[in-house]
């Protein structure tokens, strides 16, 4: 498809939860899968539920995909991290974004699930000025989201296409 990457994943992390933005569009997905071919890493995703029921649900399953329920009434950070807890080698991507919409925020669950795994996250951003996958370096997060979320804004801001309301909030 004409992408290219810079950066990795360092193999001496056994875990780690993965945030890519933008989520622009359904295209996000297929790259994706090609750059986690080219990590050569099992590189799972969260998606939402709705993905993987249906005639395509097998197939989402089978690249790597976890449901996960969004309803308001669960604790799915907690069941996330059990995840991890269970698991000695663990990657997982998400998009925090929560949708191909522009958004004021991201959804906080990612940093809750680091913080609370004791795991670091790796920020990926999709340039889709020059079709670029930049791969940060792990990022471990201090527990204070007013504090990191000024990082994590700052790294996805030097990445171009990549001007969105939740950036320029973060940074405000």
């Amino acid at each position: 498809m004409g992408w290219e990457m810079k950066g990795n994943i360092p193999r001496n992390i056994p875990k780690s939860i993965v945030i890519v933005c933008p989520h622009a569009t359904w295209v996000d997905f297929p790259i994706g899968l090609g750059v986690r071919s080219l990590l050569n890493m099992n590189i799972y995703f969260w998606g939402k539920q709705e993905l993987f029921k249906g005639v395509f649900g097998w197939l989402f399953r089978w690249l790597g995909g976890y449901p996960v329920d969004r309803s308001k009434n669960q604790n799915l950070v907690n069941a996330i991290v059990d995840i991890y807890q269970a698991n000695k080698y663990f990657h997982a991507a998400l998009a925090p974004e929560g949708t191909r919409k522009d958004v004021q925020e991201l959804k906080t669950g990612f940093y809750h699930i680091a913080v609370k795994a004791n795991i670091p996250i790796i920020m990926v951003g999709f340039d889709y000025v020059n079709k670029w996958v930049h791969i940060n370096d792990p990022f471990y997060p201090s527990g204070d989201f007013d504090v990191d979320k000024k990082v994590i804004a700052n790294y996805y801001a030097s990445i171009p296409g990549t001007q969105k309301s939740w950036i320029k909030n973060y940074l405000a």
